[in-house]
């Protein structure tokens, strides 16, 4: 019997909230005693977590994008730290995030407080200068990608393959017809689905080129009747893109994204965990992403991986089209959303890779579970030790 023990979990970002809520509710199975605290999204708090800092406030992608959030970040982070400082964990998760979780890792190892890492750092794509520390501070790795293992191992970290949490929490809340007629999609209509991420940042570089792709296929494409759902996360869109959606034919629709992909026909959809999602859910897409000007100059010289989009990894092949960048534009994209649009072969196609992938990601066990499981057993030794 595992006596009441408090636990540290911290996400820094929505796929991170939703992963680490699900192990939190898996621990609460096995035990419902557990106190968690730490650095806590929405799914977390409903989850039970008490947030000593918000996960909404370090949601910040790019190299150069960061810099101007470095001081809330940092003063967030002291935050964290003065709470596992004062209140001792027993253990500590931490989700994905790695610029900020590695700093707090190292302090934690320095409390001597155990270190479970959920969703690996991408050091097999750039910044292997991290592996020596991962090295000192992880106890224990929990990889979300197949390969991943493979990589770490020799680099002395001692790392587990669970399988892809999203395989098993993945679902529509309803049928494609049940979900068309919601939505008010008339027969003979394709839905595309329109996600431009999760974050504010994201959805700042994104939507205009979004936008402007969607006039271009309403006028390149008459004979085609296509319906334009926008999929965000509650509470991201500005007034000024409020006011500039609000002038198109696009439906938004917050906090649907799985059953606006599930109804879909094709998505654009940013590179991340989105595009999991939709491969989950059989959805063809266009994957696209821009950052910063600076930032991809910086970024391109470190980042060595033959894809950007995680499909298209795990795959090992181009699944999905990829418009990175520059090539991000909204003719390239209204080009390549209508190519597929027009050939139900090519999406028959796609939605038969995109199971294949799905296969690679899909262990005999719940992720979740298996995590959870690995976080008892860490408990019940620093019982045994206390």
């Amino acid at each position: 019997m595992i006596v009441a023990r408090k636990v540290l979990i911290s996400a820094g970002e929505a796929s991170g909230d939703l992963y680490a809520a699900g192990l939190v509710e898996a621990l609460r199975r096995r035990n419902p005693s557990l106190e968690f605290f730490g650095c806590a999204g929405p799914r977390m708090q409903r989850a039970g977590v008490r947030a000593v800092v918000d996960a909404r406030s370090l949601a910040v992608v790019g190299l150069v994008e960061v810099v101007t959030h470095i001081p809330r970040i940092y003063r967030e982070y002291r935050k964290l730290v003065r709470a596992a400082q004062k209140e001792r964990p027993d253990i500590a998760i931490l989700t994905d995030s790695p610029d900020f979780h590695l700093r707090l890792a190292r302090h934690l190892k320095r409390l001597g407080i155990p270190v479970i890492y959920l969703v690996a750092p991408q050091a097999w794509a750039w910044r292997k200068g991290r592996l020596p520390a991962m090295r000192r501070n992880i106890e224990q790795l929990l990889c979300i990608f197949p390969f991943e293992p493979e990589f770490f191992a020799p680099h002395g970290i001692d790392a587990r393959y669970i399988g892809h949490p999203l395989t098993r929490l993945v679902k529509a809340s309803a049928s494609r017809e049940e979900l068309r007629r919601r939505y008010g999609v008339s027969d003979g209509s394709s839905v595309v689905a329109l996600l431009p991420g999760s974050r504010k940042g994201e959805i700042e570089r994104h939507l205009p080129v979004l936008i402007e792709a969607v006039r271009q296929m309403q006028s390149a494409s008459r004979r085609l009747a296509l319906r334009f759902i926008l999929a965000v996360p509650p509470a991201v869109l500005e007034p000024n893109f409020t006011e500039r959606i609000s002038e198109t034919s696009i439906q938004v629709l917050e906090g649907q994204t799985w059953d606006v992909l599930a109804c879909a026909e094709l998505a654009l959809a940013a590179s991340g965990t989105v595009t999991i999602e939709g491969m989950l859910l059989g959805t063809p897409m266009v994957t696209f992403y821009r950052v910063n000007k600076l930032s991809w100059l910086m970024g391109k010289y470190l980042v060595k991986v033959p894809f950007y989009s995680m499909v298209n990894l795990v795959a090992g092949r181009g699944v999905v089209p990829e418009l990175i960048q520059s090539d991000m534009t909204p003719d390239r994209l209204a080009a390549e959303a209508l190519s597929l649009l027009a050939d139900d072969l090519a999406r028959d196609r796609m939605r038969e890779e995109l199971q294949l992938v799905a296969r690679k990601l899909t262990g005999p066990q719940d992720p979740l579970e298996v995590a959870a499981s690995t976080v008892e057993r860490y408990l019940k030794e620093e019982m045994v030790h206390a």
